[in-house]
C-alpha cells in the first residue's frame, strides 16, 4: 500500500535552489535511507515529508490513515514530567481502559440480574481488547525500552529538562518507537548511541512492521536496515535498490556508464562541429552542414556525471619510520580520582596495526588514549613507547583548536617556516578554498573543525596516530576519503569509534574494554562480532548443561529424599506391625493365665462340664496365639531384613 507520495516538490532560498523537482514513494513496508553530503538539503526534505515545513514547489500526498512519525536530528525534548511519566503518555488511551476496567469490577461486585449480565458483557469486550493491545504488558515493554536504550530503575524518576542532551535525544527516539507509527522518519537516530544499543535497534528496525525514511551517517547501520537508497545530490534525487554498499557499487556503475556515454556524445559533437565549420561557407556542402547543424540541435545533451562537487583529498605521511615495538600497556588500570573504571589493560602495539578500541559508553575508552598521550595518569600501571614513535592525537572533543584563529591561522602558526602556498594547498586538499581560510575557527560547523584537525595532523607527519572518534561529523564522503587515506598510512593507529563501517574496513585488531579489563581479538570489526557470538552461545550452552545439571541434581535429591521417606513409612508401617502383635500376645497370654486358675478351681469344684468350656477355651487362645506367633516371627524377621538392606 502507498503510504505516501512526494510529486515534484522544490525547495529554494531566495534564488538559489537548494533541490527542485523531487519525486519519492513510500511504501507501507518500505525500508528507505536518504543521502547525501552536508548541505544537500537532508533534513529539510524530511520535514517537509514529515508535514512540519511546506515545499516552495509540488505537492505531497499523504494517505489519511497514516501515522507518521518524525525524530529530529537533535530533539528538543523537554518536560517536567519524569522519564517513566513522560513514556506513560503513549499509552494514555491504555490507562483509560484499564481505569474504566477497575470500574466496572466495582459495580459488577453490587450489581444482579440483567445489569449485572450487561456490565460482565462490557467488561468482557473491553478486557478483550485491552488485551489485544498490550494492555497487560505495556509496563513491561517500557522498561525494556528504556533498559535496552541505557536508563535504569534510577533514571526513571529524573525529570526529563534534567537529561544531558543526548539523554534527551536518546529518550525521544524510544517515545517515538513505543508510539509505533505507520511512517517512522528518523534524522540520525544512531547519535548518542553506543555499539551494543545500535545492534538492538538494528534488529528492532528490521523487524518494524511501518515504514522507514533514514538519514544517517552510519553506514553499516545503513546496510543492516535498508533496502533502497535515495541520493540527493546537484539538487536532484536518483533512486538506488539494495542496502548503502549495494548503492556505492551500483552509482559507482552509473558513473562509469554515463561517463562512456558523456565521452563518446562529445565525441560525436566535435565531429559535427568540425564538420559544419569546414563546409558551412561553401556553397557546394552548405545544405548538407546545415541538416549535419539540425541534426547536432536536437542531440539531447549529456550532462558531465559528478558535477562540480569537490571530495578532499586526506593524506597522512611519516617523517621517519618507527621500530617494531610502538606501545605497550601492561596490567594497566584507567580511571579518574583514584576510581578505577577499567582494569587490567594489557596492550602490544606493533609497527603497521591497526588496532580499534570499543566498549559500551563510560567504560574508559577515551580515558584510556587520554592515558597513553599522558593527558590523564594511568591509576597502575604505565604506558611505554618504542622506539622513533612519533605520536599524534585527534581530540574529538575539538578542544585543540583556536576559536578567535583563522583557518589559515591555525596551521601557519604551527609551522611558520612553511609557505604561505603550500598551507593554502593543504587546506585546500581539506575543502577549504578562497576566502573560507579567513573564517573564524569558531564560525565553523562541526564537520569544518573535523577536517582541520585532521588538515593539522597530516602536516605534522607522525607514525603513530591516536584517533578519537575521528568521523564524528564527518559527511558519508569524508568519511570515505578519511578511510582510503588511512588505508593507505604507513604508520600505526590507535582508535576508538562508533562507526562500525569504519572500524570493519580499518580495524586488524581489535580491543574490547569492560569491567574485566580488555581482551583481544585479531581481526576485523565483522570477526569480532562473530567471535562474541560464539562465546555468547558457549555461555548459553554452558549455562543450560549447568542448570540441566541442576535440576538432574535435583531431581535425583527429590527421588532420594522420596525413597527414603518410603522406606521410612515401610519401617515404621513394619515396626508397629510387631508392636501391635506383641501387644496382641500379651493379652493372649493374660487370657491363658486366668483359664488356667478357672481351670483349677472348677478342679477342686470336680466341676467337670465348667472343665470342658474352659478346656475349649483355652485350646482356641492356644490356636491363636501360635498363629499370633508366627505372624509376629515373620514381621520381626521382615524388619531384620529390611534394616540389613539400608
Amino acid at each position: 500500500m502507498n503510504l505516501l507520495q512526494v510529486n515534484k516538490i522544490s525547495c529554494f532560498f531566495g534564488a538559489d535552489v537548494l533541490f527542485e523537482n523531487i519525486q519519492m514513494d513510500i511504501q507501507d513496508n518500505s525500508r528507505i535511507a536518504l543521502v547525501g553530503r552536508n548541505g544537500a538539503g537532508k533534513s529539510t526534505l524530511l520535514r517537509m515529508i514529515a508535514g512540519i515545513d511546506k515545499p516552495d514547489t509540488g505537492t505531497i500526498i499523504t494517505n489519511k490513515e497514516t501515522k507518521i512519525g518524525y525524530l529530529a536530528q537533535n530533539a528538543n525534548f523537554d518536560s517536567e514530567k519524569t522519564v517513566y511519566e513522560t513514556l506513560l503518555e503513549v499509552f494514555a488511551p491504555l490507562q483509560v481502559m484499564e481505569k474504566r476496567l477497575r470500574q466496572l469490577e466495582e459495580e459488577m461486585a453490587t450489581a444482579q440480574g440483567n445489569a449485572l449480565e450487561q456490565l460482565m458483557k462490557q467488561y468482557d469486550q473491553l478486557q478483550h481488547q485491552f488485551s489485544e493491545e498490550n494492555g497487560y504488558g505495556y509496563q513491561a515493554e517500557i522498561r525494556s525500552f528504556l533498559h535496552h536504550f541505557k536508563f535504569y530503575e534510577e533514571d526513571f524518576n529524573r525529570p526529563v529538562k534534567t537529561l544531558s542532551g543526548g539523554q534527551k535525544t536518546r529518550l525521544a527516539l524510544v517515545k517515538m518507537l513505543l508510539e509505533n507509527p505507520d511512517l517512522l522518519i528518523l534524522d540520525e537516530p544512531t547519535n548518542h548511541l553506543d555499539i551494543d544499543t545500535l545492534s538492538w535497534l538494528e534488529n528492532y528496525l528490521k523487524n518494524y512492521k511501518g515504514a522507514l525514511l533514514i538519514v544517517s551517517h552510519d553506514r553499516y547501520f545503513l546496510d543492516k536496515v535498508v533496502t533502497e537508497v535515495y541520493e540527493l545530490s546537484h539538487h536532484t534525487l536518483s533512486h538506488y535498490t539494495g542496502n548503502y554498499s549495494a548503492y556505492t557499487k551500483e552509482k559507482q556503475k552509473r558513473i562509469e556508464t554515463l561517463t562512456k556515454q558523456y565521452e563518446a556524445q562529445q565525441t560525436e559533437i566535435k565531429k559535427m562541429e568540425l564538420f559544419i565549420a569546414k563546409n558551412i561557407a561553401r556553397s557546394s556542402t552548405t545544405k548538407r552542414a546545415q541538416s549535419r547543424q539540425k541534426q547536432l540541435d536536437k542531440i539531447e545533451r549529456i550532462d558531465k556525471p559528478q558535477g562540480d562537487e569537490k571530495s578532499a583529498i586526506f593524506q597522512f605521511p611519516i617523517s621517519q619510520v618507527s621500530g617494531n615495538i610502538v606501545c605497550q600497556v601492561e596490567n594497566a588500570a584507567i580511571g579518574y580520582d583514584h576510581h578505577i573504571i577499567c582494569e587490567p589493560i594489557n596492550l602490544d602495539i606493533r609497527r603497521t596495526d591497526s588496532i580499534a578500541i570499543v566498549g559500551p559508553n563510560g567504560i574508559g575508552k577515551s580515558t584510556l588514549l587520554k592515558s597513553i598521550i599522558g593527558s590523564i595518569p594511568f591509576i597502575k600501571g604505565d604506558c611505554q613507547l618504542g622506539t622513533n614513535v612519533d605520536l599524534g592525537y585527534y581530540d574529538q572533543e575539538q578542544s585543540h583548536l583556536n576559536p578567535k584563529k583563522t583557518v589559515l591561522n591555525e596551521l601557519w602558526d604551527e609551522h611558520p617556516t612553511v609557505l604561505e602556498r603550500e598551507i593554502r594547498t593543504i587546506l585546500g586538499q581539506f575543502l577549504f578554498s578562497g576566502e573560507d581560510v579567513k573564517k573564524t575557527v569558531g564560525m565553523l560547523s562541526g564537520g569544518e573543525k573535523a577536517r582541520l584537525l585532521l588538515a593539522k595532523l597530516s602536516m605534522k607527519k607522525e607514525n603513530f596516530l591516536v584517533l578519537d572518534e575521528p568521523t564524528n561529523h564527518l559527511d558519508l564522503d569524508s568519511k570515505e576519503v578519511l578511510e582510503n587515506a588511512l588505508i593507505d598510512y604507513e604508520g600505526t593507529l590507535l582508535f576508538v569509534s562508533h562507526d562500525r563501517y569504519f572500524i570493519n574496513r580499518l580495524a586488524t585488531h581489535i580491543i574490547e574494554l569492560s569491567e574485566n579489563g580488555s581482551i583481544l581479538y585479531i581481526g576485523d570489526y565483522d570477526y569480532y562480532i562473530e567471535k562474541k557470538q560464539e562465546e555468547e552461545e558457549k555461555k548459553r550452552l554452558l549455562q543450560e548443561t549447568s542448570e540441566t545439571n541442576k535440576i538432574s541434581t535435583q531431581t535425583e535429591g527429590a527421588k532420594n529424599y522420596q525413597q527414603s521417606k518410603e522406606r521410612n513409612r515401610e519401617a515404621r508401617k513394619l515396626q508397629r506391625k510387631v508392636d501391635e502383635l506383641e501387644i496382641e500376645l500379651a493379652k493372649l497370654e493374660e487370657q491363658q493365665s486366668d483359664i488356667e486358675i478357672q481351670m483349677e478351681i472348677a478342679g477342686e469344684k470336680n466341676d467337670s462340664i465348667r472343665l470342658m468350656d474352659l478346656q475349649k477355651e483355652l485350646d482356641m487362645i492356644n490356636i491363636k496365639m501360635e498363629e499370633t506367633m508366627e505372624q509376629w516371627e515373620i514381621a520381626a524377621e521382615a524388619i531384620e531384613n529390611f534394616n540389613t538392606s539400608l
